[in-house]
């Protein structure tokens, strides 16, 4: 599999492939449940030890009060990118109260609706307004789908990289149009091949009973207490999971950020009828931010994501029209149940030649039937992904998944082999053959093994995933944090309560008039 490096420039037609270019900066954001030692979601407020939910840079919430999020900075080194999320790991472990664990698998302990306490932000307005956006996504779809939990991996080219290829592409523009310009292009294949992923590193094929409660559902019957689909790969991305019925028409075009932008902007000014019957209020209280068709930027479900850090007070998509992409942020991946993380070197490195290789490989405009032709191929992955006969589309013809599973591989070796020369190692073509692997074994996907691993030890879905959370917590609990990043964990937490108290200070609106200014922006 392994490519001569002079291949691999005359794939990507590359003069020279410097090695600062390899330095690319990857960040992890990584979602995990709050459970009791009898696996049951916590009940109880973010524990004050962490810190401050709304401004702490490494530990805060998603959706639920029990739903942790922990945040690394962006490293070019990936076994630092992981020392420093295991750091936070650990911190945690070492924090949490009443014996509660981190559930490790992406779909949810055993809970209800009325059993997930949602995330608080404290008094101030930016504060109430994130924690009434979650009312909405309560009001809007129910509390279980938010309880999901997935990985985050946030992915850019060194700074380097972007002035010498620009002068190959010979592009006439400004850094910031063409930067963005190459981003686009990274997303549209993304698009069209991050079913490979989801076949690859999917580890939802089963859930609890209690998880479709009162929801229609073509799920089948494990045991007596979990469902799931004997081919299934990543439930959490189908239609119990991060799946929203009002955006299934939304066609978000990725040709050129103007497009993009409006798309979503329209969106968020656009009244939906069944969010106006929920209404924004009722007797005094909020019920979501407003009632159309998206509340927030945010509320759009994507694979992939075009991002930007943003200065305060500034929106997201402000910040992409003034500045242009920055990064792209990947929100594909399950929680990887057999790492303590949820990640691993091996998934991060085949991540980059992924990513890399949808950057540098030629990429051809997206239009509407292609855009929903994709949706469609997720789905049939999502669903039978290790069907070693199932067909996808590819230009409204069928395509067998194996046979494009494979073709894939080989290209990706080209982006393998530039990394690898870079690396002065074989790391990432070592990767890619395990996931070649997984293509010509499906039960050596992390959905295979799971259901592999319950058929032979008679383990529900539930006790499956409270084996493995009692490992990992055992793992992160034995060994201690070093004292010099316990102390940067404490101080950092510490300044995060007192930053929360300044934001809080210094809000000059009341919350009905700061909501009216946000709408209206």
């Amino acid at each position: 599999m392994a490519k001569q490096f002079s291949e691999c420039l005359q794939r990507y037609q590359l003069p020279e492939f410097d090695p600062e270019w390899g330095a690319v900066l990857r960040g992890i954001e990584k979602e995990s449940l709050r459970v009791s030692p009898d696996g049951r979601i916590s009940q109880s407020v973010h524990p004050a030890a962490l810190g401050s939910a709304l401004t702490n840079p490494y530990i805060t919430t998603d959706f639920s009060e029990a739903l942790l999020e922990f945040i690394t900075p962006a490293f070019q080194d990936i076994d630092e990118c992981l020392t420093v999320l295991e750091n936070i790991h650990r911190f945690t472990v070492q924090n949490l109260e009443n014996s509660e664990m981190l559930w490790v698998t992406s779909m949810p302990c055993p809970l209800g609706n009325a059993d997930i306490p949602i995330a608080q932000y404290g008094s101030s307005n930016i504060g109430r307004l994130k924690t009434l956006y979650r009312h909405g996504l309560h009001n809007r779809y129910g509390s279980l789908m938010q309880a999901i939990a997935g990985i985050h991996y946030n992915f850019s080219m060194p700074e380097s990289f972007w002035e010498p290829y620009k002068s190959i592409c010979r592009h006439n523009g400004t850094m910031q149009e063409f930067r963005t310009e190459k981003y686009l292009h990274l997303i549209r294949n993304f698009h069209r091949y991050s079913w490979l992923l989801i076949y690859l590193f999917g580890a939802s094929p089963a859930a609890c009973k209690c998880f479709v409660e009162g929801r229609e559902h073509d799920l089948r019957e494990f045991d007596d207490s979990s469902l799931y689909l004997p081919d299934a790969t990543c439930l959490r991305m189908g239609n119990l999971g991060y799946k929203s019925e009002a955006q299934k028409s939304l066609f978000v075009c990725y040709n050129d950020l103007e497009t993009y932008v409006d798309c979503l902007y329209q969106a968020m000014h656009t009244p939906y009828p069944e969010y106006e019957a929920i209404g924004q209020q009722q007797n005094g209280n909020y019920l979501q931010i407003n009632t159309n068709l998206l509340q927030l930027e945010n509320e759009f479900y994507s694979t992939i994501r075009p991002k930007r850090n943003v200065q305060s007070g500034e929106r997201p998509l402000e910040a992409l029209v003034n500045n242009g992409i920055e990064y792209v942020e990947v929100r594909a991946l399950d929680l990887d149940p057999y790492a303590p993380l949820g990640i691993t070197a091996e998934q991060i490195r085949f991540l980059d030649i992924f990513l890399l290789h949808c950057l540098l490989a030629e990429s051809p405009m997206c239009n509407k039937q292609e855009f929903f032709e994709v949706s469609s191929n997720i789905a049939k992955v999502v669903e039978s992904g290790r069907d070693i006969d199932l067909l996808l589309d590819l230009e409204s013809k069928p395509k067998g998944m194996k046979q494009w599973s494979l073709e894939l591989v080989e290209e990706l070796s080209y982006s393998a082999g530039l990394l690898d020369e870079i690396d002065d190692g074989t790391g990432y073509s070592d990767s890619l053959q395990k996931q070649l692997d997984k293509v010509n074994n499906p039960e050596f996907t992390p959905s295979g093994q799971m259901l592999k691993e319950m058929r032979g030890g008679g383990l529900s879905f539930f006790e499956f995933s409270m084996q493995q959370s009692k490992a990992h917590h055992e793992y992160l609990s034995s060994n201690g944090l070093d004292e010099q990043s316990a102390k940067h964990m404490n101080i950092t937490a510490g300044e995060s309560l007192v930053k929360q108290k300044e934001i809080e200070s210094k809000d000059q609106l009341g919350f009905d008039e700061f909501l009216v200014q946000w709408n209206e922006a």
